[in-house]
C-alpha cells in the first residue's frame, strides 16, 4: 500500500507544475524581529469551517516551541479569499504568512509578492517534504512558497439511497453513461440523482474525459466536438438530476446543505468535505469519478508563503515550515482528514487509509494516477471567469452549449493575445 502511494504522490506533484492569476507587485522590507514577542498573522482559506480547531492545535504546538511567537490566524471563504490577499497586498496590510493554491502561486512569486525562504534565515533541511512537491513551489530556482496539503477530487455517495432504490452503487469502472442511468433512477421525491457544477474547473477536468484538450497551438481548442461533449455532460444534468440555477438561488454551500440533508445521491467533490460528513445519518462512501473516453481526475495543491514585507522574515519562515512540515501538523491532518501532507515518509500517508470512514479512502490514491491539469495563461483569473460565466448561459438555457463555448472561445483567444 504504501508503495503504491508513493508512486500516486510523485504522480500527483509532477503533474503540479501548472495555472496562474492577475496580482500587483509588492516590495520587501526586511525588518528582524527585535526583543520580545513577535506577533504573526496567518491568513487562511482551507482552515475554515471544518478545521478551525486543527489548525489551533498545530498553533499551539508550534508556539510551545516558538515561546516569542504568537501566531494570529485570519480566515476567509475560498471565494473571498484572494480578493481579500490582493487587497491587502496593494494596500501594504498583507499578512505575514499566507496560504497559497498552485493556481494563483506562480504569478504571486513572478510579482515579487513574495519572500525567497532561502534568505529568511533558520533552520534550511526541507529533506521531509517530497522533493518533487518542493520543487513544484520554487520559482526561477528560489523557494517562494512550502508545499503544505494536497487534495483530490472523487465521486461521493450516499449508499443507502442507493440501497433503497435497488440501484447498484458506483464501481471503478463506472463512465459517465453509468452516472447518467444510476442519476436518473435516483432522482425522485425531492432526492437529486447528481450535483457537478456548471464552472471552468468541471468542464476542463470533463474535456480531459472526453479525450479533448483545452488549448493548443497557443489558442483555445476547446470550441471541439469533445467540448461540446464534455459542456453537454455537465449541462444537461440541470434541471433534470440536478437543481437549476434558480432553485439553488445563490445559496452558500447549497450543494453540501443537500448532501448532509440526505436528499443528494451523487456528489462530485473533494477530499476535504470528508471532515465535514462524519457525523451524518446515513451511510456514504467515494469511488474515482467516472469518465467518458478515459479517467481524468482534478488534484489540487496547498502551500504557505510569506509575504515579502514582512518585518519577521525568520519567525515567519519557520512558522510556515512548522505548518507545512512538522510531524505535528501531518498527524493532525491525517487524523481530521485535512487534506493531505505532501511528505516523504509515505509511511504518514499510509495512516490515512485507516480511517473507516468513508470506506474506500483508496480512491484517492486511485485518483492520481490519471490527473486532469488546468489549462494555463497569464490572466487565469478572467479566463476561468469567462468560462463559467458563458456555460452559466447554457445551463440557464439562454444560449446553446455551442453558442456559449463560442463565444467562450472567443474571449479565451482574446486574453492570450
Amino acid at each position: 500500500m504504501a508503495g503504491s502511494a508513493r508512486v500516486a504522490a510523485a504522480a500527483l506533484i509532477t503533474a503540479l507544475l501548472a495555472t496562474a492569476c492577475s496580482q500587483g507587485s509588492a516590495t520587501r522590507t526586511e525588518e528582524p524581529a527585535a526583543g520580545g514577542k513577535v506577533t504573526l498573522r496567518y491568513f487562511t482559506f482551507s482552515a475554515a469551517p471544518d478545521h478551525v480547531k486543527d489548525l489551533d492545535t498545530i498553533v499551539a504546538a508550534f508556539e510551545k516551541e516558538n515561546p516569542t511567537v504568537d501566531v494570529q490566524v485570519e480566515t476567509a471563504p475560498y471565494d473571498q479569499y484572494f480578493t481579500k490577499l490582493q487587497t491587502s497586498i496593494a494596500g501594504q496590510t498583507a499578512p505575514d504568512t499566507f496560504e497559497l493554491n498552485y493556481e494563483n502561486f506562480v504569478t504571486y512569486a513572478g510579482a515579487g509578492s513574495l519572500l525567497d525562504l532561502g534568505t529568511a534565515g533558520g533552520d534550511t533541511d526541507t529533506s521531509g517534504y517530497a522533493p518533487e512537491s518542493l520543487n513544484a513551489f520554487k520559482h526561477e530556482g528560489k523557494q517562494f512558497a512550502l508545499p503544505a496539503s494536497f487534495s483530490t477530487v472523487v465521486l461521493l455517495y450516499n449508499k443507502d439511497l442507493f440501497e433503497k432504490a435497488g440501484v447498484p452503487l458506483p464501481t471503478a469502472d463506472w463512465t459517465w453513461e453509468d452516472e447518467k442511468a444510476a442519476a436518473e433512477k435516483l432522482t425522485a421525491k425531492g432526492v437529486f440523482g447528481d450535483f457537478q457544477p456548471v464552472t471552468f474547473f468541471e468542464f476542463y477536468k470533463a474535456l480531459k474525459q472526453a479525450g479533448g484538450e483545452f488549448m493548443g497551438g497557443g489558442k483555445s481548442t476547446f470550441n471541439s466536438p469533445e467540448g461540446v461533449k464534455a459542456a453537454k455532460w455537465l449541462v444537461d444534468k440541470v434541471g433534470k438530476t440536478m437543481p437549476t440555477e434558480a432553485e439553488i438561488g445563490g445559496t452558500a454551500d447549497y450543494d453540501t446543505n443537500l448532501f448532509k440533508s440526505g436528499k443528494l445521491a451523487m456528489w462530485h467533490n473533494g477530499i476535504w468535505q470528508f471532515a465535514g460528513l462524519k457525523d451524518v445519518p446515513f451511510q456514504w462512501d467515494v469511488v474515482v469519478e467516472p469518465g467518458d473516453t478515459q479517467k481524468a481526475s482534478a488534484v489540487f495543491h496547498n502551500s504557505v508563503a510569506a509575504s515579502a514585507t514582512t518585518k519577521h522574515p525568520r519567525e515567519a519562515y519557520a512558522w510556515a515550515k512548522f505548518l507545512s512540515g512538522s510531524n505535528v501538523a501531518a498527524t493532525t491532518r491525517i487524523a481530521s482528514s485535512w487534506e493531505l501532507p505532501p511528505v516523504s515518509d509515505q509511511s504518514v500517508l499510509a495512516g490515512y487509509l485507516k480511517d473507516p470512514v468513508p470506506a474506500n479512502r483508496q480512491a484517492v490514491f486511485d485518483s492520481l494516477k490519471s490527473i486532469a491539469l488546468p489549462p494555463v495563461i497569464a490572466r487565469q483569473q478572467e479566463m476561468q471567469d469567462a468560462v463559467t460565466q458563458e456555460l452559466t448561459e447554457a445551463a440557464a438555457g439562454r444560449k446553446s452549449v455551442e453558442e456559449a463555448l463560442t463565444e467562450a472561445a472567443s474571449k479565451v483567444d482574446a486574453l492570450l493575445g
